[in-house]
This record gives structure tokens, C-alpha cells and sequence, in this order.
């Protein structure tokens, strides 16, 4: 028994779900989400709330169906209010520029870094040192956010680079005379 599949899901208003065959349509005013899930699974909405149920226990279907569950419930979530990241850039010169669907960074390197911005997801920089990210798929919005911070990683000696805004950087100590 999973103690995380056989929670029910709560459908907040202005959300309407769907299913077909093995398909679980999630639509709202802010976009559309399809999920496919297994064949040994069972998704059933009753009174507002989402069910997922195991046809037949064994082992596989105990691995996927908690999993299944916290992934639907990822969606409902980030339809409803989306899922946000903060990156922050340390360093001299180092800035961000949104220019029409591209993002240009400058983070120390000779020459400047062309970051295109995947479907569905929102960039915003208030200040030169400041990425919010934003988007309704939880995993994408974390592969973004990791991506960006792929091309300048925090260093311990000095703290520049480009992290999150909840990350704490362990600063090391430099030589000794």
C-alpha cells in the first residue's frame, strides 16, 4: 500500500480535468497539461478530487504509483499558481539582459552567452543581477533554472557566479603567508 498513491487530489476551482484511455487532460485559463500514465493504473475523478488506483498490486505498480500521484498533483498545482525560481548573479560585469525570446548573460567568459527561452516558460529581469523564472511545469522550470546556472557555477573562494537565491555558498579560505 502507498501511502502517498492513496491520497486524493483536490481540483481548485477554475480547473477542469479530463480523462481518456490512458491520457489525463488538465486545462485552465493559464494553459493546457496532458499526462499519460500507465495501463496498470486507474485515474477516476469523484466529488472534485482525483483518485489513483493500482489494478492489480505487484511490484511494479507499487514503484509508480505514489510517483504517479505526486506528478499529477505537480500539474494541478502549477496550473494553478506556477511553480518560480530566482537565480542570482555575483561577479563583477556579470548582468542579464532579456532581449525578445533570448536571454543574454554576461558572466566573465570573452564573449556574451545566447540562452533561448523554451516554450512555456516566463523570464523576467527586474535588475541586471536578478533571473525569475516561471512556468507551470515544475520539471522544466528546474531543467531551466539548472541549465542557466550550468554556464557559471559558484565558486567557494570568492562567492561569484550564478546561484540560486536560496542556495548558501560554503565559502573556503584562501592561502596563508
Amino acid at each position: 500500500m502507498s501511502r502517498i498513491g492513496i491520497l486524493p487530489i483536490d481540483i481548485p476551482n477554475g480547473v477542469e480535468v479530463s480523462v481518456n484511455d490512458l491520457n489525463l487532460i488538465v486545462k485552465s485559463q493559464t494553459g493546457e497539461q496532458k499526462f499519460n500514465f500507465s495501463k496498470d493504473l486507474t485515474i477516476s475523478i469523484e466529488n472534485k478530487q482525483i483518485l489513483v488506483k493500482v489494478k492489480t498490486v505487484n511490484k511494479k505498480t507499487k514503484m509508480i504509483w505514489g510517483t504517479t500521484r505526486s506528478l499529477i498533483n505537480n500539474i494541478i498545482t502549477g496550473i494553478s499558481n506556477e511553480y518560480k525560481k530566482k537565480l542570482e548573479l555575483i561577479g563583477t560585469g556579470y548582468k542579464a539582459v532579456l532581449q525578445g525570446k533570448s536571454l543574454k548573460l554576461n558572466v566573465g567568459y570573452s564573449h556574451e552567452i545566447d540562452f533561448n527561452i523554451p516554450e512555456g516558460i516566463n523570464i523576467k529581469c527586474p535588475n541586471p543581477n536578478t533571473i525569475e523564472i516561471s512556468g507551470a511545469n515544475k520539471e522544466q522550470v528546474g531543467q531551466v533554472t539548472s541549465e542557466l546556472r550550468s554556464f557559471r557555477k559558484p565558486e567557494p573562494y570568492k562567492g561569484t557566479g550564478i546561484k540560486e537565491e536560496t542556495e548558501i555558498i560554503h565559502r573556503k579560505e584562501g592561502k596563508k603567508k
